[in-house]
């Protein structure tokens, strides 16, 4: 027999208050799954990507959402600007959120 079924049965020799007791139950344990299947894993990574865009500096290798690869020339408080391919001239600002892949400089390139 399985676990609902013995709960219903049980239900139904319980008095109303008891039957009230055993939604907030039901409601409780619903919502403690929704958090650890659905909101902790999503803060999770929203932390994540914040942690990346705070560490973008000048000169770093990035990927935007549209799928571009450039180089980041320039930051401010929430726009960046990228330079595209070999063309010194397309330079595009873009907001950061707009960024999901970093790949640090290299330090001493000859």
């Amino acid at each position: 027999m399985n676990l609902l079924t013995m709960l219903a049965d049980q239900a139904k020799t319980q008095s109303p208050g008891n039957m009230v007791a055993l939604i907030i139950m039901y409601v409780v344990v619903f919502g403690g799954f929704m958090y650890f299947l659905l909101i902790r894993p999503q803060k999770k990574q929203q932390s994540q990507q914040k942690t990346l865009l705070d560490s973008m500096e000048v000169g770093d290798s990035v990927l935007t959402t549209s799928g571009f690869y450039g180089v980041v020339i320039d930051i401010s408080d929430d726009t960046i600007i990228v330079e595209f391919g070999s063309n010194k001239n397309c330079r595009i600002p873009m907001q950061k959120s707009a960024v999901i892949e970093i790949e640090k400089a290299a330090d001493g390139i000859e």
